[in-house]
């Protein structure tokens, strides 16, 4: 049996770009001793990290962090409909198991 072909397991991206922004990618690439693929699948990798923890990042003003602060230190008491929820949840979980 033949070992897996290194390129199996590689996807083909390609772009077009003008010749000066690609200029200035090689350039880049050449500072830092890399190959331009190189150079360009790291740093747009790393640009997607970035994208995906902005994304999944929350982040709150100074009034909606107090806000938060106080909420969880000093919870409100529980309403009529929350009360109902918690009834209707402990009855589920009686009829279906944990």
């Amino acid at each position: 049996m033949k070992p897996a072909s290194k390129a199996k397991n590689l996807a083909r991206l390609e772009a077009r770009l003008s010749p000066e922004v690609k200029a200035l990618m090689q350039k880049a690439a050449d500072i830092e001793g890399r190959s331009l693929t190189d150079f360009v699948v790291t740093s747009a990798q790393a640009a997607a990290y970035a994208v995906i923890e902005r994304h999944n990042t929350l982040k709150l003003t100074l009034e909606d962090s107090e806000a938060l602060a106080n909420a969880l230190l000093q919870p409100p008491e529980p309403n009529a409909t929350l009360k109902q929820a918690a009834v209707r949840y402990q009855e589920e979980i009686a009829v279906h198991g944990a």
